[in-house]
């Protein structure tokens, strides 16, 4: 992806930014994978799901808990209810309400896990769009 990505010098800097960027964020690795899963699962990029399915795996994320992220859910309360919002920047991000944010505070999570929700989101949103517009699948290597 990245060698296709450098065709544009512009959004190879924006990708290696933001991913770079994202390395820092608050929320929780395993979190972050299970909602690259379920963004992926909507988006379609087999290669971005089959690289955060792997990811998962490797930080020892149930098989279970990949399944219901591939359908935006979570067996724990907190970690659906940040999937959904995931997924609601995703498809609809004004369908997001205070209450939905407080909800999310009252689970744990804070204003930078909350933010860096979106980061995710973003991230996965280029790198999805982008193999599927230069027509990469899983077992390329190009």
């Amino acid at each position: 992806m990245v060698s296709t990505m450098a065709h544009s010098p512009a959004v190879l800097g924006g990708y290696l930014q933001l991913s770079k960027a994202m390395r820092r964020a608050k929320l929780d690795r395993k979190t972050s994978e299970l909602i690259s899963i379920a963004v992926q699962a909507q988006q379609g990029c087999g290669l971005c799901f089959e690289s955060h399915v792997a990811a998962a795996r490797s930080l020892g994320v149930p098989e279970h808990e990949v399944e219901l992220a591939s359908q935006g859910a979570s067996s724990d309360p907190a970690v659906a209810a940040i999937i959904k919002l995931a997924l609601q920047v995703y498809r609809e991000p004004t369908s997001i309400t205070d209450e939905q944010i407080e909800q999310l505070r009252q689970l744990g999570y804070g204003e930078r896990e909350i933010a860096d929700v979106v980061g995710v989101v973003s991230l996965n949103i280029l790198t999805g769009a982008f193999n599927l517009v230069a027509g990469l699948t899983p077992g390329d290597h190009s």
